[in-house]
């Protein structure tokens, strides 16, 4: 793993609001903690309502984590593009994140209850 990538559970549960609706709660989120970055909230998938998701086109590359795909948030007043991401194979350095999903914090609340 990059020497400047740490990963932890996440304290507490953690909540996804999209379109004031809660898309997801977890007790078994990790916090990723990458350099100089704010930590971003990375959550199981099964603790999310995938069927308010749908795989987009989009994809990028980190050279310490991988290839993520992005998903779109289907909510109500319309789709929330490329809200979500995850590294369905990450590298092996971080590998604790493959099957989780990460959110925008700026087009979705992920907040602590």
């Amino acid at each position: 793993m990059a020497d400047h990538i740490k990963i932890r559970p996440a304290t507490g549960t953690w909540v996804i609001r999209a379109g004031g609706a809660v898309i997801g709660e977890s007790d078994r989120a990790l916090e990723l903690a990458e350099g100089d970055y704010t930590p971003v909230i990375y959550f199981p998938r099964d603790d999310i309502a995938m069927a308010f998701l749908e795989p987009s086109e989009t994809s990028s590359t980190c050279p310490h984590k991988g290839e993520a795909r992005y998903f779109t948030i289907q909510g109500k007043s319309g789709p929330l593009k490329d809200a979500a991401w995850s590294y369905e194979s990450p590298k092996d350095g971080v590998a604790e994140i493959a099957g989780h999903l990460a959110f925008y914090t700026s087009t979705v609340a992920v907040e602590q209850v």
